[in-house]
């Protein structure tokens, strides 16, 4: 492994290169519109895979987007690594809010990246950070260090719940057996300081549609007279959090697990400043659940968020109506042990029975995923520190995430495999937000690391 150092310094901007091609796809799996670009995504990480070293690759039909699935078996007696990573990415709105084009990418330096950060709409999330496997799969195959069997997976709905993966995988279950899943879909806590996460949080994500009037109407002469769907709808939603900030819904907390104080302690050594927090995201203070850190409140508690509201007239200058309809995006993460469908259903109860006889109320569940936590003491674990120490110099510290991959619990229950996250990340990337970036950095870091991880895990799983 000593010559990959000189693989990257050789390739680097190839390396770039390939990865801006790949972000320049508007693979937009929420949006049909875009259904040409996510097939034109899928092709070109098979060709990717392929020209990496894979004996062979496919896209993979599904009823909806396809999963690019490649493997390379060197023997069939040696441990198997499959790689999980996704070519979809989250829609770039709001566009005025982006520095430069979300799929026209730039290389501009930062204050944490002053060698260089990839500016567009997948650049961590997750084209960056699943390129990155490929790279590491091209540099032991044209080198000679593949110790492994190696699988990938690369689908293209993860921004929308991986609807159909569940079905792929059950059709695919045979050539998907594997003893690890690796994934880089998360972050990691600074550049100095490495770290594994080793629990997700789950989601249960809704729509509301809150109904007054058959048509909008005239404000002077409805006004006061007939219930307003928007401020009906803001009064609803203010009632789901009480003065505490905690989830008023009936039954939300009942199977949340409780960490031990000893447990917590431990979290609370990983390195973290308030007032940097603060800093970097230009607010005066932190909000949220009484009796919890930012740290806690962020991964091992469950919340409630509005994610998007809308109604009534939005235009330049002055339009004076009732709306007949609002609507808003509502978004749980839920803890493990929380059961997305369970919960998703407590809050359509609790929210239709917060609405006045005035309206009508609809809840629409979209998409959701269970929490996932995954055990420190396996090989799969020790292998992934192992790398990190082999090239960060330091033993990274497990984090618990406040993120969800939706589909990572089904992964442990169909294919019977731990889960391994080893994500290159900040939290300062602006994933799903405008000006998304990925530091040169941290990509080129992942690539040196990854085949660290292939090379201890098949030394450990002979022992």
């Amino acid at each position: 492994m000593d010559s990959i150092k000189e693989y990257l310094d050789k390739n680097k901007d190839r390396f770039l290169d390939e990865l801006v091609d790949l972000l320049k796809i508007p693979s937009i799996s929420a949006d049909p519109a875009y259904k040409g670009d996510m097939l034109k995504a899928a092709d070109a990480v098979k060709a990717r895979l392929l020209e990496a070293g894979c004996d062979n690759a496919e896209v993979s039909p599904t009823p909806g987007h396809p999963v690019v699935y490649a493997e390379k078996i060197i023997d069939k007696n040696l441990p198997t690594v499959l790689v999980y990573g996704h070519y979809d990415v989250q829609p770039p709105d709001p566009l005025d809010l982006w520095d430069s084009p979300p799929f026209e990418p730039v290389i501009k330096e930062t204050k944490i990246h002053p060698e260089g950060a990839i500016f567009a709409r997948g650049s961590c999330d997750d084209k960056g950070q699943m390129y990155m496997h490929v790279k590491a799969m091209e540099y032991m195959t044209q080198n000679d260090e593949l110790p492994c069997n190696v699988k990938f997976m690369i689908e293209g709905e993860e921004e929308v719940g991986s609807e159909h993966l569940d079905w792929w995988i059950k059709e695919n279950k045979e050539k998907l057996q594997n003893d690890v899943i690796l994934i880089s879909d998360t972050g990691m806590i600074s550049k100095d300081t490495p770290s594994i996460t080793t629990g997700l949080r789950g989601l249960s994500y809704v729509e509301v549609e809150v109904t007054g009037a058959n048509r909008d109407l005239h404000s002077g002469l409805y006004g006061g007279a007939v219930a307003n769907p928007l401020n009906i709808l803001s009064q609803m939603i203010a009632q789901l959090t009480d003065e505490n900030n905690h989830i008023t819904i009936p039954g939300f907390y009942d199977n949340v697990e409780n960490l031990s104080d000893e447990e917590r302690a431990k979290m609370a050594e990983a390195p973290f400043s308030l007032e940097e927090y603060k800093e970097k995201l230009d607010i005066k203070d932190v909000h949220g659940e009484k009796g919890y850190s930012t740290l806690e409140r962020g991964s091992i508690r469950p919340t409630l968020d509005v994610n998007g509201m809308w109604g009534g007239y939005i235009g330049e200058g002055a339009k004076t109506v009732l709306p007949s309809k609002a609507y808003a995006k509502i978004s749980m993460r839920l803890v493990p042990d929380q059961d997305w469908k369970e919960i998703t259903e407590l809050f359509k109860k609790h929210f239709e029975s917060l609405a006045p006889d005035s309206v009508k109320v609809e809840v629409k569940p979209h998409h959701g995923g269970y929490p996932y936590v995954t055990p420190i003491d396996t090989i799969g674990y020790q292998a992934a520190s192992a790398a990190y120490e082999e090239t960060f110099g330091k033993t990274p510290i497990p984090q618990r995430s406040g993120g969800s991959i939706p589909i990572v619990s089904l992964f442990e229950k169909e294919l019977k495999s731990k889960i391994i996250l080893m994500g290159f990340g900040l939290d300062t990337d602006a994933i799903h937000s405008p000006n998304e970036h990925f530091g040169i950095w941290n990509y080129l870091k992942g690539i040196e690391t990854i085949p660290w991880f292939y090379k201890h895990f098949t030394e450990m799983s002979k022992k």
